[in-house]
């Protein structure tokens, strides 16, 4: 049955004997389990037997609509104008809205950019996005010496301690400075 969708879906079997974790995870109470996952979600589950026309049913539901499938392919084409696309077929489309907005900061328009992130909840990808967004509007030259000027003020500047934690977010974790000044901030805030 899988094989008739074309790629659409996936299958992925997991031996619930072996990985104990996921089936405490997904909260698996019998066995056949199936959970259909979309964006990081359970779209759609059912655990135990079920015919073969139910399963064909449950299948079909989770395919993605012609809707879903454009804005897939608008989104994968990355630029300005599909992104517009998208917003106009689906508003609150989050990917669509960081990846327009790293347009936007890119391209000098930090305020339309976190403008059309407001539009979202925050997320890691939107926070991030948000802090590029913040930053391309007052630029550090150097990081480190932004973070030195800005670290006396940061207890009692909420300005400032969100340009420090823009800053801290744009460098990201992978930064080595970044676990050093994010001690510094830790000690001077408490």
């Amino acid at each position: 049955m899988i094989n008739a969708t074309a790629g659409k879906i996936l299958l992925a079997r997991i031996n619930v004997d072996d990985n104990p974790s996921i089936v405490q995870a997904f909260r698996v109470q019998a066995v056949p389990a199936l959970f259909a996952l979309r964006d990081g979600g359970i779209l759609g589950e059912f655990q135990g037997q079920l015919s073969e026309a139910a399963i064909a049913q449950f299948l079909e539901q989770m395919l993605p609509t012609a809707t879903q499938e454009e804005i897939a392919a608008l989104i994968a084409r990355g630029d300005e104008q599909s992104l517009l696309a998208v917003l106009d077929i689906e508003p609150g489309n989050e990917i669509a809205i960081v990846a327009l907005a790293t347009i936007l900061t890119a391209r000098g328009e930090g305020e339309a950019a976190l403008s059309l992130l407001a539009r979202v909840p925050e997320t890691e990808n939107v926070r991030k996005a948000s802090a590029a967004a913040r930053l391309s509007l007052r630029p550090p030259d150097d990081y480190d010496t932004q973070l030195e000027k800005l670290l006396d003020s940061v207890k009692l500047d909420d300005d400032a301690r969100q340009q420090f934690v823009d800053i801290l977010e744009v460098m990201g974790l992978d930064d080595p400075r970044s676990a050093v000044w994010r001690k510094k901030l830790t000690a001077r805030l408490y």
